[in-house]
């Protein structure tokens, strides 16, 4: 990923503890990230899809929640059928 995608540079301030509420306004430009999360979270919980990356970036953007805290907590879940089949 280039160091100048507007998602990339939405992580790294998420990371340095910045509010997205800031970090929003402070862009120039959209994040497209930012704002497909929610609309992505809804429509895989309409046909009922789990999509624990996109679940823990919503926690990270909507609830405030701290990004190395939910890393630990996407790479400690239990595996499920997604991991089928990968010798």
């Amino acid at each position: 990923i280039s160091r100048h995608s507007r998602n990339r540079q939405v992580g790294g301030a998420l990371g340095r503890g910045r509010p997205i509420e800031q970090i929003v306004a402070d862009m120039q430009t959209v994040a497209e990230g930012v704002r497909t999360t929610e609309a992505v979270l809804a429509l895989a919980g309409h046909h009922g899809i789990e999509m624990p990356i996109a679940a823990i970036v919503g926690a990270v953007l909507y609830d405030n929640r701290i990004p190395a805290d939910m890393v630990a907590e996407l790479m400690g879940r239990p595996a499920k059928a997604e991991l089928q089949g990968i010798d």
